[in-house]
This record gives structure tokens, C-alpha cells and sequence, in this order.
């Protein structure tokens, strides 16, 4: 492609944004070059401190057990509270916890205050996807979501790279500058972003009676919107096995960590090359193709892991799911705010933020069990009939979509950009 074509292509993909947008994205980028506990932590509790690796594997499974705590609650204040003191309030609490996580020394503070972190850091999730829906127009919400999802890859590429050099010298200087930088994002936050939780109408007022009050038994009664919750955690159950399943078989086939370490900085890699055209290419597609597409690029991609040998066909491999991944992530966002009524978007994104955290528990119990029982094969051939069983339920679950529901309550756009509200408004409920 002409380097003009490319230029074109690269200034398509980032006009028309607001400027709220931008800063909730620098945000996000100066949250992941901070990155450190999540990628860190397994090694600071073995190398550093000398523990034991099932001891690391409980504090890991700790940190992710406060994700799955924190994600339903996030929601709830994302909504009543709004969408700038929950992220206030998120990243000055994930600020203080990782500070403190690094001066911890008796292991039952350290796992305490691992779930603690797993909590906060979490917590900011539901609050930066509804506002991002809530500033980005709906035919721009792909865009959007992809261009974000890339400067989390971005952001992490640099910052395993530099904290991989601060690793070396001092644990606690990863920590304590993953505190200051989550501070910036706080600071940002404050200063630049403005609240954007659309006001609900006034009692009595037109339109006040025409929608419902939104609470977690309407997200969980909504069965359309828990048909992707429960598909988003086939896939990121898929998915995951990158950081779990995969440094396990390669060990086993006698390679390196670095063998491991340069294989899967393939996928950061092509995620910060190709995000970016690719979704220029996506935007405008059937939804409904492109999620079976990519749920069955994801599991027949980690399923030739199987059939790999030298390292440049676990490589390969990789590249396969890399794509799924990019073409997966802002499709099913946008679809997960197309299902979410206006007034709910919190509690929606923290039920479905619930899919990925249920998964890091899920899948590392998977892969070790496969494994252990029945080796490697069995765990890829595991993922290719998950990656089939969820390209069926995308199929299944988006079948005429544009004329049917869109979430109760919810006004949402469909293909023409017009909102419309829910055909089936659900009852009030009373629920948090």
C-alpha cells in the first residue's frame, strides 16, 4: 500500500472524535505504561522474595478473584454515583494499594493486599467504557473502542519492556511507579474529563414513564445481553491460554522463557501495527460475520499449537489469534454497548467485564487439568471446539438483530445511526 494510502487511512482512523475521547485514551495509554503488578507479580513472589510458585499461583489467583469482586460493584456505582468519581475513585484506591503492596512482608498481608489491588484495579473498567459510549457517537463506537484497545497493547509493550530493566535493579521502584502513574490518570481524570452520564428524566416529565429503572436483575433477566456475556467467556477463555496454557507446552518442548517471551511479543507487536487499519477495514462489516469469524480464527488458532515444532510455527500460531483478537475486541465492545440501555451502561459493562475476570480464574485451572491428565494436545484441541461452540452462538444470538431488541429500556443505534428505544421494556425492579 502507497505511504499516502497509509497516511489517508491513519487520519480517517482518528478524525471526528471529540476531545473528551482523546484524554479518556491518554488516560488509558498512561495506565498501561505503568503496568507492572499484573505482569510482575508472579516473579517478585519467587525470585525476589522466594517463595513458592504455588504460593505466587494463590496470590495471583487472589488478585484476579478481586476483579471478579469488584466488577458487578463498579458497575453499580458507574450508574448511581456516575461515571468521574468512579474512576476517581478507582485509580486513587489502585494508587495507594500497589504503594502499599510493594512495602508488604508477611505473606498474609501480601495476599490481602494482592486481592486489594485486584479490586481497585478492576473497578475502573465499567466507568471508562460507558463514558466512552456515552462521548463517541454510535457510528464511530468501533473506532473508538478499537483505537483504545490498541493503546492498551501499546502502553503495555513499553512498559514490559521497561519494567522488565527495573525488575532487575528493584522490585519496589515497578511498584511505586505504577503508583504515580496511575495518580496521573487520576489527575487527568480530573482536570480534563467532564462528567458524561446522561441525566435520567425528571418523575413526571415526557419520556420518564417510558423507561424503566435498571438494576442487576434486569441485566441478568436480559437474555440476549447474557448470551454474549456467556460467549465473551468462552472466548476469553480461549484467549487467556496465551499467558497460561502457552509458556506451559513450550516449556515442556524445551524452550527458553526468552524462546517464550519473543513469541508472544508477536502479539502486542501486530496488535499496534494492524489495530488500526484493520478496524478501518471492520468498521462498516456485519457485526454478526465478523465475531464467528474471529471466534473461529481464536480457536483453530491455538488449536494448530498442536502441530507446531520450531518456534517460528509457535509464531505462526500466534499471528492466527493475534487477528481473532483484533478483529474480536472492538466488534463485541460495541455490540455489549448497542445491547445496554443508556441509563445502565455501567452495570452492563460490569456484568460483562465479569466474563473476563471469571475467566482468569477458569483458565488456568483449565489448562492445568488438560495438561497434567491428558498433555497439551488435549488443551488446544479444547480451544478449537470452544472457538466453534462460540462462532455458532455469535451466529445464533445475532440473528436478526437490527429489527429485534436492543436491550431493555435502551435507546440504541442500529445500522441507519438512529436510536430507537426497546421493543420489550423490562418492569421496575428494585435491585442494585
Amino acid at each position: 500500500m502507497p505511504v499516502a494510502r497509509i497516511g489517508q487511512a491513519a487520519r480517517e482512523s482518528v478524525s471526528g472524535l471529540p476531545t473528551a475521547f482523546w484524554w479518556l485514551w491518554t488516560s488509558t495509554l498512561v495506565n498501561r505504561l505503568g503496568a507492572f503488578v499484573a505482569t510482575f507479580m508472579a516473579l517478585y513472589l519467587t525470585l525476589d522474595r522466594g517463595y513458592s510458585a504455588s504460593f505466587a499461583g494463590l496470590v495471583v489467583a487472589l488478585h484476579g478473584l478481586g476483579g471478579v469482586l469488584s466488577s458487578l460493584a463498579a458497575g453499580v456505582m458507574t450508574d448511581r454515583l456516575g461515571r468521574r468519581p468512579t474512576l476517581l475513585a478507582a485509580q486513587a484506591s489502585t494508587a495507594f494499594s500497589v504503594a502499599l503492596l510493594g512495602f508488604m512482608e508477611h505473606p498474609a498481608a501480601i495476599a490481602a493486599v494482592a486481592l486489594l489491588v485486584g479490586v481497585t484495579s478492576n473497578a475502573s473498567r465499567p466507568a471508562v467504557a460507558a463514558m466512552m459510549a456515552d462521548i463517541v457517537r454510535p457510528e464511530d463506537r468501533v473506532r473508538a473502542f478499537a483505537l483504545n484497545y490498541w493503546a492498551i497493547n501499546l502502553g503495555f509493550a513499553v512498559s514490559a519492556t521497561a519494567a522488565g530493566v527495573i525488575a532487575e535493579y528493584s522490585y519496589l521502584a515497578g511498584f511505586l511507579g505504577e503508583a504515580a502513574l496511575t495518580l496521573v490518570c487520576a489527575v487527568l481524570v480530573f482536570v480534563k474529563l467532564p462528567e458524561s452520564r446522561p441525566e435520567r428524566p425528571v418523575s413526571g416529565s415526557a419520556g420518564a414513564a417510558d423507561e424503566p429503572a435498571i438494576g442487576l436483575g434486569t441485566v441478568l433477566r436480559d437474555g440476549r445481553f447474557m448470551g454474549v456475556v456467556g460467549l465473551s467467556f468462552l472466548i476469553s477463555l480461549i484467549f487467556t491460554q496465551g499467558s497460561v496454557g502457552l509458556p506451559v507446552a513450550m516449556g515442556s518442548a524445551g524452550f527458553s522463557p526468552g524462546d517464550y517471551g519473543l513469541v508472544i511479543a508477536g502479539n502486542g507487536l501486530l496488535i499496534v501495527l494492524l489495530q488500526i487499519p484493520v478496524t478501518g477495514f471492520i468498521e462498516r462489516r456485519d457485526p454478526q460475520k465478523l465475531l464467528v469469524i474471529s471466534a473461529l480464527l481464536a480457536g483453530y488458532g491455538f488449536a494448530l499449537t498442536a502441530f507446531a515444532g520450531p518456534l517460528w510455527t509457535y509464531a505462526l500460531t500466534v499471528c492466527v489469534w493475534t487477528l481473532a483478537e483484533i478483529v474480536n475486541s472492538p466488534t463485541q465492545m460495541s455490540l455489549v454497548v448497542r445491547l445496554s440501555p443508556v441509563h445502565g451502561r455501567g452495570r452492563y459493562q460490569g456484568v460483562y467485564n465479569l466474563s473476563w475476570a471469571v475467566a482468569s480464574l477458569v483458565a488456568p485451572l483449565m489448562a492445568g487439568l488438560l495438561i497434567d491428565r491428558f498433555g497439551a494436545d488435549w488443551l488446544w484441541g479444547a480451544t478449537g471446539v470452544l472457538g466453534t461452540v462460540a462462532a455458532a452462538g455469535y451466529w445464533l444470538l445475532m440473528r436478526g438483530l437490527s429489527e429485534g431488541d436492543a436491550g431493555p429500556g435502551a435507546a440504541v443505534a442500529v445500522a441507519g445511526g438512529a436510536p430507537r428505544p426497546a421493543t420489550k421494556p423490562v418492569p421496575a425492579d428494585a435491585e442494585v
